[in-house]
């Protein structure tokens, strides 16, 4: 087995990370460890997906020396106790934002009022010192998150948003303190403590961050709605009893009960009763849908009126549930190449502010009025406070989290974030045709039996021969003699002949069943039937003949009717300007013939399925950005091949390693839906970053005192606070849009 076959993935939950810069840093500690071959960090959610085959104590030992802390995420966890913890962690910032702002109001009020003492007072010398310790004990409090993480970045050599934080607030403490042991060497201007800022930093900061962590998670909300679709408990038959176990005690192969009302808790077959199943959260298709003996139930699907027993078939991680799962996650894991960019600036970003901060504090002690001390602090901690690049960190991440779960909840499974990116800008769709735009079970059209021969024969000899063929064609046959109560005869000698059809004795008669090709090849006239045969072709059924001792006795058409949706899917490509080509490997006059029913002018015929990917390429080398539609299987060159590759899945086929997206129920509609969603995503990211960019670019000239010259501003730290929580609060209520957006021309449902 290869070392690609052999990789694995792991889902790691990072504590500790704040800000952009903690993303390249755990990053690069995970991809430090031997045997890991791709990582990608998500601050938005504060995961990381981790592809090789390396030890996970090795993984969570190399995070804890970067100076964070991780935990293997496994199986699927209950999503309330996710939530709790989130709640638990909102309650406690904001209870250090309250705190912190209780005391900071208090001392600005008092100060607004004139009821403090001057610092260098009789009374001063004692009430400011005790101030400078409460002070001190709150930003132990309510602060001592940042300024460990500060430490710890600083111990490793890196710097990171706590290292902002630290050295904005820490300096403002200190400044205040050198103002109280030094008051009367100080300038008059430059006698004023910068307790009440120091603590509204903190407070601001706290507060911003609790409404982001409630806002955040509000975007796994997919998430959280697939995991609760996985029942506790499952009632399983042993020993002839029925006995309620826990889910992951149940095994392959036992046999289950369903009654109506209850979740399915596995994958499974059914072997036993009649029922409809609400598989809409799964396929985002509202139908129930009926279920019989042989039919596959998914797990996490309700039950709605009968009941019946199953036998499990996957369980655990194999189930559609759980694929599902790890393919959202993995695609809210996963960096479009928009992002990248974002991330190589985060990366140095924070450096190169801790130096912008010292050169305005330089520039404004050298060249500044009096006390040019005071302004040169001042400016400078408004630099450390305002500069923080957490908004540029959301910018992607959070964005592509909410799109990529919102394309979930309707059978859309997004599962690499260049494929968000791309969707929007196809210009060529190609779709195979059989399981695409038809919905890829024929069924027999017409029946027409020739000299002394009747319906009802030509039915039963085609179908005695077909009883042992495994073309798809052949269930079509048999499932019309099975309609008609027809009994089988038995046959001898069986042949099937690769192309052409079968052949066989049936009751000492020589028979053959098939196509044009077979009755030419075993020399039998057919030329008086050649009107009537492209006549059906024309209509887009496959006719097949049937000869007796080599006379041909009867014709049977078979067709595979297209989606009544397709023809609507292909009109809304259209009108999105894209070009479509159907590619398949039936004859040109079915394949224009269906094409036509579903309004496509392009049509490549006679394709074989190792051939299609080679047309991908060609039309790529034209100039085009191409999307590849078909079922994943025999399509999977061709998916892979292309720009954005779709897959038609089933509800339970969700593992098409081929394909970028794979769409859960067989509709050609979510088509034009995956490109409107991805260019409202993209729009929603570059509006995130442009923000993000645009705060930064703007605030911290203002911060380090542009304006002072001109208009005699500056920024107080304590809005610089505010704006960096603002700004971050910002970014991730813009990407919550994307839960509620409406697509082009239709809305996702």
């Amino acid at each position: 087995m290869s070392t690609e076959e052999a990789s694995e993935e792991l889902r790691l939950s990072i504590l500790g990370m704040r800000c952009a810069g903690c993303v390249s840093a755990v990053e690069g500690a995970l991809a430090s460890v031997p045997g890991v071959t791709s990582v990608s960090v998500n601050f938005a959610d504060h995961s990381a997906m981790v592809a090789g085959h390396a030890d996970p104590e090795a993984l969570k030992q190399a995070v804890k020396e970067a100076g964070y802390d991780a935990a293997v995420m496994e199986g699927l966890e209950d999503p309330s106790e996710q939530e709790a913890q989130e709640l638990q962690r909102y309650r406690l910032l904001i209870k250090k934002a309250a705190v912190a702002a209780t005391f900071g109001v208090l001392l600005m009020a008092a100060e607004h009022f004139g009821w403090l003492p001057e610092i260098g007072s009789l009374t001063g010398q004692w009430f400011w010192p005790e101030i400078a310790l409460i002070t001190l004990s709150i930003l132990v409090y309510s602060g001592w998150h940042f300024y460990s993480g500060a430490l710890k970045s600083l111990t490793l050599g890196q710097a990171n948003m706590d290292t902002l934080i630290a050295l904005g607030t820490g300096s403002a403490w200190l400044y205040s303190c050198i103002v109280i042991d030094y008051y009367a060497t100080l300038p008059s201007l430059a006698k004023h403590a910068y307790f009440e800022a120091a603590v509204m930093i903190l407070a601001f900061i706290n507060l911003g961050t609790a409404l982001e962590t409630l806002a955040r998670g509000k975007t796994s909300s997919a998430i959280r709605q697939l995991i609760g679709l996985q029942p506790r408990t499952a009632r399983v038959i042993r020993n002839g009893e029925e006995i309620d176990i826990a889910i992951d005690q149940v095994g392959l192969g036992e046999t289950l009960r369903v009654r109506p009302g209850e979740k399915i808790a596995v994958d499974g077959v059914l072997l036993e009763g009649h029922s409809t199943v609400d598989e809409s959260m799964l396929t985002g298709e509202p139908i129930p849908v009926e279920k019989s003996v042989g039919a596959e139930v998914v797990a996490g699907t309700m039950n709605q009126s009968g009941s019946f027993l199953f036998t499990a078939t996957r369980i655990g991680r194999d189930t559609a549930l759980a694929q599902i799962i790890n393919s959202v996650r993995q695609a809210q894991s996963s960096k479009p190449e928009i992002a990248r960019l974002a991330d190589k600036i985060s990366a140095i970003f924070v450096p190169a502010v801790v130096v912008v901060s010292i050169l305005t504090f330089l520039l404004w002690y050298a060249f500044g009025p009096d006390p040019a001390l005071g302004y040169a602090f001042v400016t400078s901690m408004t630099v450390l406070v305002i500069a923080c690049p957490c908004a540029l960190g959301l910018a992607t991440p959070i964005s592509v989290m909410v799109a990529v779960g919102r394309a979930a909840q309707s059978g859309i499974l997004i599962r690499k974030g260049d494929a968000l990116q791309t969707a929007g800008k196809l210009t060529c769709i190609i779709l195979d045709k059989t399981g695409t735009v038809t919905e890829g079970k024929p069924v027999v059209s017409s029946i027409e039996a020739l000299g002394d021969y009747t319906e009802a024969s030509v039915l039963q000899l085609a179908a005695s021969l077909e009883s042992g063929s495994e073309h798809p064609l052949a269930a079509s046959i048999l499932t019309a003699a099975e309609q008609r109560q027809i009994k089988l005869e038995k046959v001898t000698q069986f042949e099937a002949i690769a192309g052409f059809g079968v052949s066989a004795l049936c009751n000492e008669r020589s028979v053959l069943f098939g196509n044009k090709a077979l009755m030419d090849k075993k020399g039998l006239k057919f030329t008086r039937y050649n009107n009537r045969l492209e006549k059906l072709s024309a209509l887009g059924q496959t006719p097949m003949l049937l000869a007796v001792d080599d006379k041909i006795v009867g014709i049977i058409a078979v067709s595979d009717p297209i989606k009544k949706d397709s023809a609507e899917a292909v009109q809304r490509l259209k009108d999105q300007g894209v070009r479509i080509i159907m590619v398949t490997g039936d004859n040109q006059i079915t394949a224009h013939a269906i094409a036509k029913q579903a309004g496509i002018i392009e049509v490549r015929a006679q394709v074989l399925p190792q051939d299609k990917a080679a047309v991908v390429k060609e039309l790529q080398q034209q100039g085009e950005i191409v999307g590849m539609v078909g079922d994943g299987i025999n399509d999977a060159p061709a998916l892979a091949q292309a720009d954005v590759g779709l897959a038609i899945g089933t509800g339970t086929d969700v593992a098409i390693e081929s394909a970028d997206v794979v769409i859960l129920q067989g509709s050609l509609l979510k088509v034009p839906d995956v490109m409107a969603l991805s260019r409202v995503a993209v729009t929603n990211i570059k509006q995130n970053l442009l923000g993000a960019f645009f705060y930064n670019t703007i605030s911290i000239p203002v911060a380090a005192g542009l304006l002072y010259p001109i208009f005699g501003i500056l920024l107080n730290p304590m809005i610089a606070g505010a704006a960096m929580a603002l700004s971050s609060l910002t970014v991730v209520a813009n990407a919550n849009r994307l839960r509620w957006i409406s697509l082009e021309n239709k809305r996702i449902n």
